[in-house]
C-alpha cells in the first residue's frame, strides 16, 4: 500500500541544503520514501492524508533514556533531591524491578515518544536485581519492537556498590566478569548492523562513579573490536566532579580520555560540567553530547554548554533522560526547552528553532549510529512525523508553521508518525496496541515497587 501526503504546508526535509518546502506533496512506498514532488497523482488504494494544515518533520531521535524509570516519576521523596541523593533513595526502589515491569514501562515510555514524534530512541538499560536474569533487558527490546519504533538498546551496567564504594546496593550491581560475559549474548541477538535496521546495540557502563576503570577500558576495547557505539553519563554535575577527582585523580572527561572513551564512536548524556579546553577536547575527537535540559533542570544539575558545544564542532543531540527526573518522555517539550533554556547566559539567538530541529535529528541519528535515519529525501527511510497547525493556539504564526512547533501551541501530541512506512501513531493515538492492559500492569507494579521500598505515602489510597 502506499500512503501519500498531500500538498504539505511545511515539510521539513533536513535534506544536506536543510530545505523547508512547503505545498508540496510526500509518497511512501514500502518503508521508503519514494517521490517528493508537487502534483503527484493518486492511485487506487492509495492511503492519502491531506497536508495542507500539517508541518511534517523527520522522525525524532531521542539519544538517552532509562525507560524504566516511568514507574517512578514524580515519587515525593526525592521530589527536591540533587542526582546523587536521588539516585540513592530510588535505587531502594528499583532494585524490586522485574521482568514484567521492565517491559510495561518500556511500553509506555515509547509510547509516550512516539506520540510526541519520535521514531528513533536510545534506551540506557544498566539495571540489573539479582532475583532477575539478563533477560530483562531483552524485555525492552521487546517492547520497543512491539510499540513500533527504532532502537538504540545499550548493555548498561553497574559493578561498584555501596560496599565498594559505589552508589548503589549490591543486589542490582554485577560482577565485571559477569558484564563482559554477557557483550556477546546481547550483541548476537539484538545487534543489527544493516541499513534500515530496526535495532543496533551500543555498550554503556553506567557512569565513572557506578564502575571500575578495568570495567571501562575493556568495554571499550571489545566495542570497537565488534564496530559497537559507546555511551555513559559524564559530567552531569560538580560532585561528579568532585568524586572523580578524588577517587581517580583526574576530571571526569580526563578520566575518560585516559580509558580510550573519546571519538566519533562515543557519546556521552548530559555534559553541564564542561570547561573551554574540554569543550574543544570534545569537538577535536568528534565525541558526541545527548543535551537533557528538562532533566538538568528538574534535578538543578545546570545548563549544559550547547551553544559552545556546538561552535566547537561537538556532536550534539537531544534527550529527554530517564522519567524519574524528567518525568515525561516528552520530545517536543525537550526542544521546546532545548530553545527557550540557552538564550539565557548566552544570547538571545544563541539557539534558533532551526538549530534545535537539527539536533533532534540529524544529529540525534548520526550519534546513534543511524545516519540513514534523521531526514526525508527521496530513498531515505520512511520514518517521519507531522503535526496539525490547525489548532486556536497556531492561529497567527503560519508565516513560519515550522518555528511555531516550538513558539506556540499547546497541542504536545504528534497527528501521525511513521516508521518505515508504518503507522505508529494516527490521528493522534498510538495504533500498534492497546495502552490500556500495559497502564493497568505498569501502575500495579509502580505501586508494588514503592511500597516494597516502604516509600508509599501513608494515607494515600
Amino acid at each position: 500500500m502506499r500512503i501519500l501526503i498531500r500538498d504539505v504546508r511545511a515539510l521539513v526535509t533536513m535534506d544536506d541544503a536543510r530545505r523547508v518546502l512547503s505545498g508540496v506533496d510526500v509518497l511512501i512506498e514500502g518503508d521508503r520514501v519514494t517521490r517528493i514532488a508537487r502534483g503527484i497523482a493518486p492511485q487506487a488504494g492509495d492511503d492519502v492524508i491531506d497536508g495542507r494544515e500539517r508541518v511534517v518533520l523527520p522522525g525524532l531521535v531521542n539519544c538517552h533514556h532509562h525507560l524504566y524509570q516511568t514507574l517512578t516519576r514524580a515519587v515525593p521523596f526525592v521530589q527536591d533531591a540533587k542526582l546523587f541523593d536521588w539516585l540513592v533513595g530510588l535505587y531502594e526502589i528499583w532494585r524490586h524491578l522485574d521482568v514484567q515491569a521492565a517491559y510495561d514501562s518500556a511500553v509506555i515510555g515509547l509510547a509516550e515518544l512516539a506520540l510526541t514524534g519520535c521514531t528513533l530512541s536510545a534506551d540506557h538499560f544498566y539495571l540489573f536485581p539479582s532475583s532477575q536474569g539478563n533477560e530483562i533487558l531483552d524485555a525492552t527490546v521487546q517492547a520497543a519492537r512491539d510499540v513500533g519504533v527504532r532502537f538504540a538498546v545499550t548493555r548498561g551496567s553497574m559493578s561498584r556498590g555501596r560496599s565498594r564504594g559505589g552508589l548503589p546496593p549490591d543486589d542490582v550491581v554485577q560482577t565485571e566478569d559477569a558484564i563482559l560475559a554477557d557483550y556477546d549474548r546481547v550483541v548476537t541477538r539484538h545487534h543489527d548492523p544493516d541499513p534500515g535496521a530496526w535495532c543496533r546495540v551500543a555498550l554503556a557502563p553506567c557512569s565513572p562513579f557506578s564502575v571500575s576503570e578495568e570495567l571501562l577500558l575493556q568495554t571499550a576495547r571489545y566495542a570497537r573490536e565488534r564496530g559497537l557505539r559507546l555511551h555513559t553519563h559524564l559530567a552531569e554535575t560538580h560532585d561528579e566532579e568532585a568524586y572523580c577527582l578524588q577517587q581517580y585523580g583526574a576530571k571526569p572527561l580526563a578520566l575518560m580520555e585516559r580509558l580510550e572513551w573519546l571519538g566519533p564512536d562515543v557519546w556521552f548524556a548530559h555534559g553541564v560540567v564542561f570547561d573551554d579546553q574540554e569543550v574543544a577536547l570534545l569537538g577535536r575527537t568528534g565525541t558526541g553530547i545527548a543535551h537533557c535540559p528538562v532533566s538538568n533542570l528538574r534535578l538543578g544539575s545546570g545548563i549544559a554548554r550547547v551553544p559552545a558545544l556546538l561552535q566547537a564542532g561537538v556532536p550534539v543531540g537531544l534527550a529527554v533522560d530517564g522519567s524519574a527526573s524528567n518525568d515525561a518522555s516528552n520530545l517536543l517539550r525537550e526542544l521546546q526547552v532545548a530553545m527557550l533554556v540557552h538564550r539565557v547566559g548566552t544570547a538571545v539567538d544563541a539557539m534558533p528553532a532551526s538549530r534545535v530541529l537539527e539536533m533532534a535529528t540529524r544529529h540525534g541519528a548520526d550519534i546513534l549510529g543511524f545516519p540513514e535515519c534523521g531526514a526525508i529525501v527521496e530513498g531515505g527511510l520512511a520514518d517521519l512525523t507531522w503535526w496539525r497547525v490547525d489548532d486556536v493556539s497556531y492561529t497567527g504564526a503560519m508565516s513560519d508553521p515550522v518555528a511555531a512547533l516550538m513558539f506556540c501551541g499547546r497541542n504536545q501530541t504528534a497527528d501521525g508518525t511513521l516508521v518505515g512506512g508504518r503507522f505508529v501513531v494516527r490521528d493522534g493515538r498510538l495504533v500498534t496496541l492497546d495502552l490500556g492492559p500495559v497502564m493497568e500492569r505498569a501502575a500495579r507494579a509502580s505501586r508494588r515497587m514503592i511500597e516494597a521500598a516502604g516509600k508509599w505515602p501513608k494515607g494515600l489510597a
